[in-house]
């Protein structure tokens, strides 16, 4: 063994602490440029890759009734997570006390908020990643429950979902929101422009458990939520017209129903109530036909309803009064081939004015009669009704309904167009062509929306369309008078009548098309007014393919019961005065 010479030792420690020199002063570089140089940069750096970004959804506006009611709103709703690599025991202080809760304690709290199975709770929370789910979409009182236990590994992703808190009540006219927040059909969709907000934006830090750190959000973007509609519908009237429809459409084995009611002196629309409906908490769970609003977007052809129209079209030209003279036989022979209009049962000619036409629903009677009056005369009243046009409202899908220019009509339909065939019409459009007459001759465009009421309080008016003179106050008074004989006298009209009002209103059976041919299911209809003196309310109900009833008859019920409810529920005073004395026949 030999050892080094003194000299040899010194340099070689020397050497070895120049060396060691050296790295200490490379680590102190190293860490002065870490925590000073480049300290903001790796600090910003850092935080980037802390920070998740997050969109702060803005809230759907309310949409309510008339009298405030909610019809729909948005909620949140909350899913409940869990970090399976951070769960184990907690302590939690009890009156003054320190308690320690295991982790199978704790899971059967869990289970007994969520209603969910210990055991399923016991094998999520196993494992070691930093995210299982055990609940999707519960509700603020769920959440409520489970964030007053202060589980450190436990947190929640919130959402806000639509809901409607009285189901189908106006669903086809509400539509509503898909899973992923589509707007869908009805108001959703047509009036998004007053109810979406904008969305906002935020960014929050999570640490290394992968769990967001408490009151670490910075909002880079404010939401704005959207604004509240109120709607001029009363849900009571819609719930019950609603259960009135639906028995009916049952009874009658009919496709579907619809039934309106308008307030005359305003033009608001209180029910656009259908049967079947749809829930839109649960929009899947019906056919796509039973989704939409066929209030607004169904045409049919208005049948007999069309007879007070051609009535109040002559009156108002003057080439008739309701004294006017036809005699009216069972069948008339056109003018042209082998042609031949029937009324809808067979009887002897029958001596009747035009009031008497109404009455019996003569098809014979209204086309002499109405021939006085040429096509383009006809049509140009059919337009001032409202026929062959949109409403102002232009809902989603809304119909215009089938008149056709009457140049190119064919001798038949000039002479059904009369009585409602070989033309179409929307439930709308026939139930405010009866708010004009019972208006005193002046039709009022629907209203649905009493306004928008944004989030900072603005409010926003929706334009109404112009009133249009249709017929004078004159012509509309003599129109009521003969339809009020039809609900007095008339054989089917006096199944429509309500005790202690005066009622007018007038039948449709409209035979259905199958194909080039009518077949034998029809579209059964009544429409009316009451107090006929004082005109309220005007009801418009549709039938759809009743395969029970082939008359009118099926649908003079639900009239009935709507209209008798409307007059209890606004407390309209009973009649007072009788009707006028209109001759219905003559010898």
């Amino acid at each position: 063994m030999s050892l080094l010479p003194p000299n040899q030792e010194r340099k070689r420690l020397g050497i070895l602490r120049l060396v060691v020199a050296s790295f200490v002063l490379l680590f102190v570089l190293h860490l002065f440029d870490l925590q000073v140089v480049n300290a903001g940069a790796i600090n910003k750096v850092s935080l980037e890759n802390r920070q998740i970004p997050r969109t702060i959804e803005a809230v759907r506006g309310t949409i309510y009734d008339k009298d405030g009611k909610i019809l729909a709103r948005s909620i949140y709703r909350y899913d409940v997570n869990v970090a399976p690599r951070n769960v184990g025991p907690i302590t939690r202080e009890v009156n003054g006390a320190t308690i320690s809760l295991s982790v199978d304690q704790i899971a059967g709290q869990l289970a007994s908020i969520l209603k969910m199975d210990k055991e399923e709770i016991l094998r999520k929370l196993a494992g070691t990643g930093l995210y299982a789910n055990l609940k999707k979409k519960v509700d603020a009182a769920v959440y409520s429950q489970i964030n007053s236990l202060d589980i450190p590994w436990v947190y929640f992703d919130s959402h806000l979902s639509r809901i409607y808190p009285n189901g189908a009540v106006a669903g086809n006219l509400l539509g509503f929101i898909t899973s992923d927040g589509a707007t869908k059909a009805g108001l959703e969709s047509k009036m998004n422009p007053c109810l979406a907000g904008v969305d906002g934006k935020e960014t929050y830090e999570q640490g290394v458990d992968g769990i967001r750190i408490p009151d670490s959000a910075i909002v880079a973007k404010e939401a704005k939520n959207g604004g509240s509609l109120r709607l001029t519908i009363d849900t009571n009237l819609e719930y019950f017209s609603q259960q009135v429809l639906e028995t009916a459409v049952r009874n009658e084995r009919a496709d579907y129903g619809t039934a309106v009611v308008v307030e005359v002196k305003t033009g608001r629309l209180l029910v656009a109530a259908e049967a079947p409906t749809v829930d839109p908490n649960n929009p899947g769970a019906v056919i796509e036909r039973d989704r939409q609003a066929k209030v607004f977007n169904f045409t049919y052809e208005p049948g007999s309803t069309m007879k007070t129209i051609t009535a109040a079209t002559l009156l108002d030209l003057g080439l008739a009064t309701p004294s006017s003279r036809v005699v009216a036989p069972y069948k008339l022979k056109m003018s042209w081939g082998n042609t031949w209009i029937y009324d809808s049962h067979n009887h002897p000619p029958m001596n009747l004015t035009l009031a008497g036409v109404l009455r019996d629903s003569s098809n014979t009677g209204i086309v002499q009669l109405g021939a006085k009056a040429t096509r383009s005369q006809r049509y140009t009243y059919m337009k001032k009704f409202g026929l062959g046009s949109k409403t102002s409202l232009n809902m989603e899908g809304e119909g215009s309904g089938i008149l056709g220019d009457p140049k190119n009509w064919d001798l038949l339909t000039d002479k059904n167009s009369m009585f409602g065939q070989g033309i179409g019409v929307t439930p709308i459009q026939m139930a405010y062509a009866y708010q004009a007459i019972a208006n005193g001759g002046v039709r009022l465009s629907p209203t649905l929306f009493e306004g928008c009421t944004a989030a900072d309080g603005t409010v926003t008016n929706y334009p109404v369309g112009a009133p249009v003179r249709v017929v004078s106050e004159a012509t509309a008074r003599s129109t009521i008078d003969m339809l009020e004989k039809v609900v007095e006298e008339g054989a089917i009209g006096k199944t429509a009548s309500v005790a202690g009002y005066r009622v007018g209103g007038k039948s449709g059976t409209a035979q259905i098309k199958q194909g080039n041919r009518y077949g034998n299911l029809y579209a059964i209809s009544f429409i009316g007014m009451a107090p006929a003196d004082d005109p309220k309310y005007v009801v418009a109900v549709m039938l759809y393919k009743s395969r029970r009833t082939g008359s009118s008859i099926g649908a003079t019920p639900v009239f009935k019961q709507i209209m008798q409810q409307v007059l209890r529920a606004y407390r309209v005073p009973p009649s007072t005065t009788k009707s006028k004395n209109i001759p219905t026949e003559w010898k």
